[in-house]
């Protein structure tokens, strides 16, 4: 009987999947993506990672507030009826204390809320109101020296082989990249460089939400948005990849696009 890595036959339903792994299993990060492909992880397009108790990647937050975010977006978004096109506007250069204030502050601040779907709800209804800072394409890395596992400048995969033996350095792609996010800051649909596996680690702060659509329907994404942006799918039939289109989740549904979503929080 052979047995083939992400067989089609593991989660049928193209589902998020969360992991939990023990301190022994997340010391080998290649061994454990080799264990989720096989739970059939891939086919829902992301899954979460709940590292071990007592992991930590920095000992401390408290000595970051003098650290530059040298080019913070502004996230103008336009359209209406779940249809949106975001565009970011570069500001002037802010600290992560600056930060801070800023997306605490009466202004920017996430609103009252209820529960998640109720928080969901405000973020598709305000969207074009108030545009957020994003300090995003930060270069640089949080965790402390001599932190091995899943150290995202060092996962031991081909990408270092690419920098390290080749000398090819690809800002974000295999060097690290921090975001520094407030309310309402988002990231479009897009499908990541390259079709790279991308990891992301939420090292503070409020919970960070996903969507995300299996890639075996990705195709049907990329048509939908064809039709409903056709002057963007005109001057480039891969236009999801500049980061610019949101769809609502009440969209997808209307016309049968599988989706799920996930929520990552430091506090669970």
């Amino acid at each position: 009987m052979a047995e083939e890595l992400g067989s089609t036959s593991a989660n049928p339903s193209c589902k998020i999947m969360t992991f939990r792994p023990s301190m022994e299993e997340f010391k080998d990060f290649n061994k454990y993506l080799v264990y989720m492909e096989k739970q059939g992880a891939h086919r829902a397009g992301l899954a979460k990672v709940i590292p071990p108790k007592g992991w930590k990647p920095r000992r401390t937050y408290d000595d970051i507030d003098d650290l530059v975010i040298p080019a913070p977006i502004q996230q103008m978004v336009t359209g209406q009826s779940g249809l949106f096109t975001q565009y970011n506007i570069q500001k002037k250069s802010l600290t992560v204390k600056e930060f801070r204030r800023l997306a605490n502050s009466d202004k920017y601040c996430t609103p009252q809320y209820l529960n998640y779907e109720d928080l969901e709800r405000k973020y598709w209804k305000n969207l074009t109101f108030v545009s957020p800072i994003y300090g995003a394409d930060v270069n640089g890395s949080l965790y402390d020296e001599g932190v091995d596992e899943w150290r995202i400048s060092h996962l031991h995969t081909i990408l270092d082989v690419i920098e390290e033996d080749c000398g090819i350095s690809i800002e974000g792609v295999n060097t690290p990249y921090l975001y520094f996010g407030m309310w309402k800051t988002t990231f479009a649909w897009h499908t990541e460089d390259m079709d790279l596996y991308s990891i992301n680690y939420l090292h503070f702060g409020e919970p960070k939400s996903w969507y995300g659509i299996p890639p075996e329907h990705g195709k049907r994404l990329e048509r939908l948005a064809a039709g409903f942006f056709p002057n963007s799918a005109q001057s480039c039939e891969a236009f999801l990849r500049h980061k610019m289109t949101l769809i609502s989740p009440s969209i997808l549904k209307k016309y049968g696009i599988p989706f799920d979503k996930v929520c990552f929080n430091i506090r669970k």
